[in-house]
């Protein structure tokens, strides 16, 4: 190794992510992650700890299953997680909407795909007792059209994503999970994106076995943390019954580190991966806050806020075709169309973290995880109106605080 090899130290500057995610941790999270002792992964503090979030995780599905856990990474661990029941031939019915169901999608077709079909194209492939249901982008999977498919097709799984990201659309989660009662098949969700932002408690849908979140949207914690994941009793004897390709990712075995054996809850987990002491920390702190807050408050104030920042956007001659509460995903002016990427780049450029739609059509789409004040929202607007001004959109920014101001004033006199 040379001198020329060796870089300055990495300043990574602060960021107002205001896409659909990840989004900004909260300090006391950042806190608990750095001031974790250098522990052992095996620790009794880090194991209880991991106890703990169990419990809590439990609380914020709402749901008495006892494996409910974390995967270690990110969202897309713990959907890995929950896919790794499906095995080569099994049938199931996929529907998707958007960027993020659609590799969801393409995850199950890998997982059920034998290995004939895997060999003809392993990183696309075609699997015969898979049924991909598309729908267009900027609509949302309804029941009907989840009863239709279960009815034709008779799956053993279903799966659909809860809110989709890729467009910002919410999905018939009763719909879906009624027509897998009706149909006998076993519901998979990922809860990505709803889970920590709508209040909603996963029992209440008998459809679904099995749910897969992130940690890095509604439970604010960090990325690479743990997925909380969820399955029922049903989930897990199909498990037993048909076994997994997977060790990682095997929901039994995972569930084992966080005390949870032979179906049981146990003072202590046993190993079966190293932990991070930190992620713990970070983890058991998010869980803590967002439960101290409350789901259903938390919940009514993202409706609260998105509806904020829905108006003023709106009053900037955008067009918002989502209905997510997390998110908007909007078309520019007519003037403006054509130009979302330079938009988007023109304000990352200045640490301000909007998205584009990762496929087409290209739209923007701003998020408000974990902004949840008229301050943060009010700082969104300025500089998503000062963007677009720099490219020509001559907005009165003036009347447009005005309006946001008034927003909030009436909802403070309505209180």
């Amino acid at each position: 190794m040379t001198d020329s090899n060796i870089f300055p130290q990495l300043e990574i500057p602060n960021t107002l992510a205001a896409g659909p995610g990840p989004g900004n941790t909260d300090a006391r999270v950042l806190a608990r992650f750095a001031s974790a002792g250098i522990a052992d992964h095996m620790h009794e503090t880090v194991l209880r700890g991991m106890v703990e979030c169990k419990f809590m995780l439990r609380d914020l599905f709402g749901t008495k299953n006892i494996h409910t856990f974390g995967v270690a990474g990110t969202g897309w661990s713990g959907l890995d997680c929950m896919f790794s029941a499906v095995m080569p031939g099994d049938t199931v019915v996929a529907f998707s909407n958007g960027t993020f169901s659609g590799i969801d999608a393409l995850t199950i077709r890998m997982k059920a795909a034998t290995r004939e079909e895997l060999a003809k194209d392993s990183l696309n492939p075609t699997a015969a007792s898979v049924t991909v249901i598309e729908i267009p982008h900027g609509q949302s999977v309804t029941g009907d059209m989840v009863e239709a498919a279960l009815k034709e097709h008779k799956p053993k799984w279903a799966f659909m994503a809860h809110w989709e990201t890729g467009s910002g659309r919410i999905n018939d989660l009763q719909g879906f999970s009624d027509a897998c009662v009706k149909h006998n098949a076993l519901g998979l969700i990922d809860a990505v994106s709803s889970l920590g932002v709508e209040d909603f408690a996963i029992d209440d849908f008998k459809g679904v076995a099995g749910w897969a979140s992130c940690p890095q949207k509604g439970v604010m914690c960090l990325p690479l943390t743990y997925a909380p994941v969820s399955f029922t009793d049903k989930y897990i004897e199909v498990l037993i019954a048909s076994g997994s390709y997977s060790y990682v990712h095997h929901p039994i075995m995972e569930a084992r580190h966080w005390g949870i054996v032979d179906g049981q809850d146990v003072e202590k987990g046993g190993y079966h991966r190293t932990h991070s002491g930190y992620a713990v920390a970070a983890l058991h702190e998010a869980l803590r806050i967002t439960l101290q807050y409350g789901l259903s408050k938390r919940a009514d104030d993202y409706i609260f806020h998105e509806n904020a920042l829905r108006k003023a956007i709106v009053s900037m001659g955008c067009n918002v075709t989502s209905n997510m509460t997390s998110l908007l995903v909007l078309n520019l002016p007519e003037n403006m169309s054509g130009r979302e990427m330079e938009l988007v780049q023109a304000c990352r450029a200045e640490n301000f973290g909007i998205w584009p739609t990762l496929s087409s059509p290209v739209q923007v789409r701003i998020g408000i995880l974990n902004q949840l004040t008229q301050s943060a929202i009010t700082e969104i607007v300025n500089r998503f109106a000062i963007a677009m001004n720099r490219m020509g959109a001559n907005l009165n920014i003036d009347n447009i605080n005005d309006d946001l101001e008034t927003y909030y004033n009436q909802a403070i006199a309505a209180q």
